[in-house]
């Protein structure tokens, strides 16, 4: 581009440690700038060119849109996140939705950003390290901004998957509790005929089963596996 006598002009570009992928942007006239290497090759600026408040701008506008990305695939890098998850992060960062948007809609077309895997790998993980109900891993899934619809689906396809029922899941979560409880706990819940301790363990058991989003049959078939569970 022919420079203007009025325009200012790129005099020098300075690489910025670690690994020189932003570099320092000095001018003839002003204060120098730091930019994404990528964003001056996208414009394809380099030392001598003049630098027009116009084109200043769309320079600064691709630098933000490598700003950005790579601050996404940085949150990517740590652990899987949902589309909403990972939104919430970057506008919490200071970067306009608009752009936001675009970003994730360019990571989810080259497969970096899909909720239903991310939401099958959480609810694989949950059954295997601390067992939930169905509605209580929906719940979570939502929390993560998951859509109910999609949420309900995966967990239906990961128990049918693990060939697990709700029942067996609450049975898992009935097992892990009565082994933290302590000899008189046990002794109450397997007592013959109801005492107010076995109805105040009984109470406890309950509580703890749909805090963790079991309800209905499963939770019942738990509550009355935990006598005979209880004297072994």
């Amino acid at each position: 581009m022919p420079r203007k006598g009025s325009d200012t002009c790129i005099t020098r570009l300075e690489p910025l440690r670690p690994r020189g992928l932003q570099m320092r942007v000095h001018l003839d006239r002003g204060e120098p700038f730091d930019v994404a290497l990528e964003a001056l090759e996208r414009m394809g600026l380099g030392v001598g060119d003049p630098l027009p408040p116009n084109r200043r701008h769309h320079l600064l506008d691709a630098d933000a849109e490598v700003k950005v990305r790579e601050a996404a695939l940085n949150l990517l890098s740590h652990r899987a996140r949902t589309r909403a998850e990972l939104r919430r992060k970057l506008v919490g960062k200071g970067f306009r939705p608009a752009r936001v948007d675009l970003c994730l809609d360019r990571l989810a077309e080259r497969g970096l950003l899909d909720d239903q895997a991310v939401a099958s790998a959480f609810v694989r993980d949950r059954i295997r390290r601390r067992p939930r109900g169905k509605g209580r891993l929906t719940q979570e899934l939502r929390a993560k901004g998951v859509a109910d619809a999609m949420a309900r689906a995966v967990v239906d396809e990961v128990l049918d998957d693990e060939n697990l029922t709700e029942d067996a899941l609450a049975m898992q979560v009935l097992e892990g509790w009565l082994k933290r409880q302590g000899p008189a706990t046990l002794r109450a819940l397997s007592a013959p005929g109801p005492t107010p301790e076995r109805e105040k363990a009984r109470r406890r058991l309950h509580g703890y089963l749909a805090r963790r989003g079991f309800g209905g049959p499963a939770l019942t078939a738990a509550l009355d596996a935990a006598r005979a569970l209880a004297k072994r």
